[in-house]
């Protein structure tokens, strides 16, 4: 039995440099849910759904949750629009 993989290309479209929206978090290099979510033209919210749902195709560091004072000190600094932008997806 041959088993049928899904091969539906992805086209990333930036408006701006992909290197504008790393940050460095806890000394990770970050892109947060809602900047890469804009990237894919999709919701923050099925990003993060989609990330709950395949764990197991990620590293165990991919992905990491703000404190409560880490997303208040990157809200403060403009970084995050978005205020339902509250995960770091690691980027090395």
């Amino acid at each position: 039995m041959v088993k049928k993989t899904n091969t539906r290309k992805v086209t990333v479209v930036a408006s701006e440099p992909i290197e504008t929206l790393i940050q460095v978090i806890r000394g990770q290099k970050v892109i947060f849910d809602a900047d890469l979510a804009r990237l894919y033209r999709v919701p923050t919210s099925a990003l993060n759904q989609a990330v709950r749902r395949n764990l197991e195709r990620f590293p165990e560091d991919f992905a990491f949750q703000l404190s409560k004072g880490e997303l208040e000190y990157w809200r403060s600094q403009s970084v995050i629009s978005n205020p339902s932008a509250k995960m770091g997806l690691r980027r090395e």
